[in-house]
């Protein structure tokens, strides 16, 4: 009984080993893992065998390929044997490109594939844009702009130029640039011509493009720009002139005014003046001058760059002080190309020394036909030094009331000068002296731009009357105007116009003298 059972066991060993002898070996089974750590370069992935299908796993990775079902064939890593999870590093990737991925596994049956993944590794062309330059000078700036290098290492330079053909090029100081955050860049710029616009763009460039920004320009730091103000109230010694700053050159002007000496380029190493500051129109005072001198002046401003001046004009100064027959003393001033008095003629005597007939009695001065004079009331202490005396046309008539060198001004020649100050209707305010000191209210006009500071003396009339001192003032000139009357001007207290009218030659008008 014993024999028997021995022999059933071996039996069923037997039969046991035949059968395994005769187990069919299978291809693995296992499943891809997600992409991670995905890089411009690389990323991660891996797999997970669940069973060897019979055999040994000797060999297990990841593959992939830009194509679909990649295989052992194409690219692969290679992460040991055996079963479960394995993580793979799969390196060598083009930046930008989608990949298909698959993990592997071989037994003695052969190589079994996961489920295939996609992804893309990172990377694309860079973008940029330009920014505002800063740190301008009159030869330098700092050009800047921004970049996403967009995962790539990315070469960063700047393009500038006068045209939007640059020509030049200077490398950011932050390139090359890495990683996928917008990067503030920029460059240092040196060499530059004053004054003068540039262009400029930023550039980036890796390996998958290259971008350029938009077009911006940059204007360098200049001198400012100044132009000088005719020259007015010319006396023996100061004038008015001043400027006008139209460009600061980009930088605050500091100072400016005029400069001015007798032999031309005046610079602010010569005399000047210090008018402020800022652009606009500036008002200068040049003083200190010589009687009978000629000067050159100009308008200057400046700042951190350097000064600029103005157009060159020249003037003259008339005589300190002329005097008359009767030393008389009257400041003289300058008009346009004119010389004037200042003040009214007082003289009493021709300028030959002759005594010019004084005639107080109006039956008198109603007859007269030759030379006489008088004061306003014929009251010579309270009127003749504020207004001069009072002539009638025939004493002007004699070609001797002026001092040597000077006459009563013609009619063409009070054209010259009203026509210089605007005309008529406004060369009346130019003229008269400001304030209702001599002047009735309201003075209508009067700015006396022009120096001349006509007072309102009244006039003497045909028939002997003294009137409207205060609110006119009159002035021969030498021309006829028929046989009965002459060409005077006038100024009104409520008007800023000039008259011109011919009136008799028996009315006792002022006198200005015009040098010849």
């Amino acid at each position: 009984m014993k024999i028997l059972v021995n022999i059933t066991i071996l039996g069923f060993i037997i039969l046991a080993g035949i059968l395994h002898s005769c187990k069919k070996e299978e291809l693995p089974i296992l499943s891809t893992t997600s992409a991670t750590n995905i890089t411009a370069t690389s990323a991660s992935s891996g797999g997970n065998i669940s069973s060897d299908g019979g055999a040994v796993v000797t060999a297990r990775g990841v593959c992939w390929n830009t194509s679909q079902s990649p295989t052992t064939s194409d690219s692969k890593t290679e992460d040991g044997s055996g079963t479960g999870t394995f993580t793979s590093n799969l390196t060598g990737l083009i930046p930008g490109t989608s990949y298909y991925a698959r993990a592997y596994a071989t037994n003695s049956a052969g190589t079994a594939y996961g489920n295939e993944i996609l992804f893309t590794s990172l990377g694309e062309a860079p973008s940029a844009l330009t920014q505002p330059a800063t740190n301008v000078t009159s030869t330098g700036a700092t050009l800047n702009g921004t970049v996403n290098p967009s995962h790539l290492s990315t070469t960063v330079t700047f393009e500038y130029g006068t045209t939007t053909g640059y020509g030049s090029t200077a490398t950011a100081s932050q390139s090359p640039v890495t990683g996928s955050a917008i990067t503030n860049v920029n460059a240092d710029i040196s060499g530059l011509t004053q004054g003068t616009t540039y262009h400029f763009r930023v550039k980036a460039a890796n390996s998958l493009g290259t971008v350029y920004g938009s077009d911006l320009s940059l204007t360098t730091h200049d001198i400012p720009t100044v132009s000088t103000t005719a020259v007015t109230l010319i006396l023996y010694n100061d004038a008015t002139s001043g400027g006008n700053v139209t460009s600061d050159g980009g930088l605050t002007v500091n100072v400016r005014g005029v400069c001015w000496n007798t032999t031309g380029s005046p610079t602010v190493s010569d005399n000047k003046t210090n008018d402020s500051s800022g652009t606009g129109e500036y008002t200068s005072s040049v003083t200190g001058l010589t009687p009978n001198t000629t000067y050159y002046v100009r308008a200057y401003a400046t700042n951190i760059v350097g000064t600029a001046y103005g157009n060159q004009l020249s003037f003259t100064t008339p005589p300190e002080v002329i005097t008359d027959i009767d030393d008389n003393s009257y400041n003289t001033i300058i008009i346009g190309n004119q010389v004037w008095m200042k003040e009214n003629l007082s003289v009493t005597h021709y300028n030959d020394g002759t005594p010019i007939p004084l005639v107080t009695d109006n039956t008198e001065w109603r007859d007269l036909t030759t030379p006489g004079y008088c004061w306003y009331n014929n009251d010579r202490d309270t009127y003749g030094d504020t207004y001069g005396a009072l002539y009638n046309w025939y004493a002007v008539n004699t070609g001797k009331l002026c001092p040597d060198g000077w006459h009563v001004p013609t009619d063409a020649e009070w054209t010259i000068l009203t026509d210089y100050l605007g005309g008529d209707d406004i060369a009346g305010g130019k003229l008269k002296e400001t304030g209702t000191v001599h002047w009735t209210s309201p003075n209508t006009g009067a700015t006396n731009e022009s120096g001349f500071t006509a007072r309102p003396g009244g006039y003497r009339g045909s028939v002997g009357n003294f009137v409207l001192i205060g609110t006119h003032g009159i002035w021969w000139s030498s021309s006829v105007y028929n046989t009965a009357a002459a060409w005077r001007r006038g100024m009104i207290y409520d008007s800023s116009n000039i008259l011109r009218m011919g009136t008799d030659k028996d009315y006792g008008f002022s006198v200005r003298c015009l040098r010849d």
